[in-house]
């Protein structure tokens, strides 16, 4: 454009030149035509006039002759500069119109060899997974292995001396990872060709993380929160009733101190989106409530039952357990409630069936289809309470087919209101006194019995150390409010639990009818590894110098595989993996004298 401006002035100041040198050829004719009509003047005087006339109009002709020169070059500039200015207009659009053609054919080119990829794009991970280049069944595989090994992680939840530990396991924690997969494998596969190799470009240069979302029961929560509730100190304590006697005892709430359930809930999401395996601790959140006002008609409905007898049916064979009537008047029980009292009773109306299913007896449950005994120490009287009082909660419970037992909901909250006694618990690493101990005995030897029975296990732990009753692998803990043990009747037929507890044995068996084939079943452990104790010395000045005393013995720990073995007529059919579990080695604990020698 530079140029055609440059060549356009020249032609210009060209034309310009050229008129300028015209007219001044003009201005030196009628110079010499003067100096010699000065000589000739005396001759020439009456053409004077004429001449000059003629002269003036061959000026005007010439002068409009070099104006329409001018203009003349000026159209032939544009014209040139027109015809400049189109020609690069068509090369500009000649070299786009190729770029874009060029930019459909690759792109055309890399769809085409990305419609037969049935893998994830490269540079696409999710989590701490990279998950590049894998087919869908492969990421799946690699991200379960990743994630279930992190059942076993646990969360330490701590208020003031409070502190208690929750795994993954225990929380129900699922990760979504088939969502998780679709979005990975849906990149670069939109539908639409130019955005898709976009977007695949974009992963190969940049790389794509999706993060996996994790989801835990709420229900959980509530449990967890409940059991820290029941053990902090200066807790709120909400009303509650317990039959007893024949009586419905109410006790008032408590103004106290309670786990704030949601912030709790957001902070264990909050560690779950981190996806460390380290040590993770969350300062329990607590805030400060009132009790729940006593809501007596709602009590009425929970404790209302019409009276039931025991009986079955034989086509098809169903057991219908017996139920004592219960009532009581609503209208008298409000009027009581007026008081300002910390406990109320209310006289209950008990009408008693008049057939049971243990009368119904060996009819309707002829076979003894599992059964497990565990020795225990009579002279221990506390942790023999506690024993006999979960074993009268559990026996009698007669289960129908696909029905689930929850060992906590049918022996319920271990309170001193419910009888139970302090015994020995397995506590941060040592041996102390808790609200209930030995009540796991009783889950433990159900559990081992339910195997043999040959039912469904749904919810089971192992306890913390190695239990002196039942060999590693083979026990089962519970925690009220965090740690249930769950079990379905899976056979054809209902099925009783009878518990009994005697004479330092403890006792359950399930009895219901035999299957078409019955199989002999049995649960065999394979300790895969062990774990040392550790020692803790503790100064006491209480005894001399020198002086040791063994506070707690150490024990190790161990890591052990528990299978269930099917046999029939003497062979094995088949070999299950149970459970892998993992028991923490118990710390020696040794007192050591720093006080005077006594010399």
């Amino acid at each position: 454009m530079e140029e055609t401006k440059n060549e356009t002035k020249e032609q210009e100041n060209s034309a310009v030149s050229v008129l300028e040198k015209e007219e001044n050829k003009e201005k030196d004719v009628p110079q010499i035509e003067n100096k010699k009509e000065e000589k000739e003047a005396p001759k020439e005087e009456k053409k004077e006039p004429e001449n000059s006339q003629e002269n003036q109009s061959e000026k005007e002709i010439k002068i409009k002759t070099l104006e329409q020169a001018k203009e003349e070059q000026k159209e032939e500039n544009l014209i040139i500069s027109n015809k400049t200015k189109y020609f690069k207009t068509n090369v500009i659009l000649i070299v786009i119109g190729i770029l874009v053609v060029l930019t459909a054919l690759l792109s055309t080119i890399f769809a085409v060899i990305n419609i037969g990829n049935t893998k994830i794009m490269n540079g696409i991970s999710i989590g701490k997974i990279d998950v590049s280049n894998m087919t869908k069944e492969e990421a799946k595989q690699a991200l379960n292995e990743f994630y279930s090994a992190k059942e076993e992680n646990e969360i330490y939840l701590t208020y003031d001396e409070f502190e208690t530990a929750i795994t993954y396991k225990a929380l129900e924690v699922e990760y979504q990872i088939e969502n998780a997969i679709k979005q990975a494998y849906d990149i670069g596969r939109a539908g639409n060709i130019f955005k898709d190799n976009v977007d695949i470009l974009k992963t190969w240069i940049y790389g794509k993380n999706i993060e996996i979302e994790a989801i835990i029961d709420n229900d959980m929560i509530s449990q967890i929160s409940q059991n820290i509730n029941n053990n902090i100190k200066g807790a709120i304590v909400q009303p509650s009733y317990y039959v007893e006697n024949g009586k419905l005892i109410i006790t008032s709430g408590k103004e106290g101190l309670k786990v704030n359930e949601q912030q709790l809930l957001e902070e264990i999401y909050k560690v779950l989106k981190t996806d460390t395996d380290d040590e993770q601790n969350i300062i329990i959140p607590i805030v400060t409530a009132e009790p729940e006002k006593i809501d007596i008609d709602k009590i009425h409905q929970e404790v209302y039952t019409e009276v039931q007898n025991a009986y079955y049916t034989k086509e098809p064979f169903t057991i219908y357990p017996e139920k004592d009537g219960i009532d009581f008047d609503v209208e008298s029980a409000k009027v009581a409630l007026t008081e300002q009292k910390e406990e109320y009773e209310i006289p209950l109306v008990i009408t008693k069936p008049t057939k049971t299913v243990k009368d119904i007896g060996t009819e309707a449950f002829p076979d003894k289809v599992g059964t497990c005994s565990t020795k225990y120490v009579a002279s221990n009287v506390n942790r023999t309470t506690n024993l006999k009082l979960a074993a009268q909660k559990i026996n009698g419970t007669v289960l129908m087919p696909n029905e689930e037992f929850s060992y906590n909901k049918i022996v319920g909250e271990r309170t001193i209101a419910n009888g139970y006694k302090e015994a020995a618990v397995y506590s941060n690493g040592e041996v102390v006194n808790g609200l209930g101990g030995g009540i796991c005995q009783i889950s433990s030897t159900l559990y081992d019995a339910v195997v043999m029975a040959n039912l469904k296990v749904t919810a089971r732990r192992n306890h913390q150390f190695v239990t002196s009753y039942l060999p590693a692998g083979k026990d089962a803990t519970v925690v009220w409010g965090s740690q249930d043990f769950k079990f379905v009747n899976t056979r054809s037929y209902p099925v009783r639990i009878e518990a009994t507890v005697n004479g330092g044995v403890a006792t359950v068996s399930i009895w219901g009818i035999k299957e078409d084939v019955e199989y002999d079943i049995s649960i065999e452990t394979k300790k895969i590894a062990t774990i040392a104790y550790t020692t803790q010395y503790i100064q006491d000045p209480s005894l001399p110098v020198g002086k040791e005393v063994v506070v707690q013995a150490g024990s190790n720990g161990r890591k052990v595989e528990a299978y269930k073995v099917v046999k029939l007529n003497g062979k094995v059919v088949s070999t299950t993996l149970l459970s892998k579990d993992t028991y923490n080695a118990m710390k020696r604990i040794v007192r050591v004298g720093t006080g005077t020698t006594g010399q």
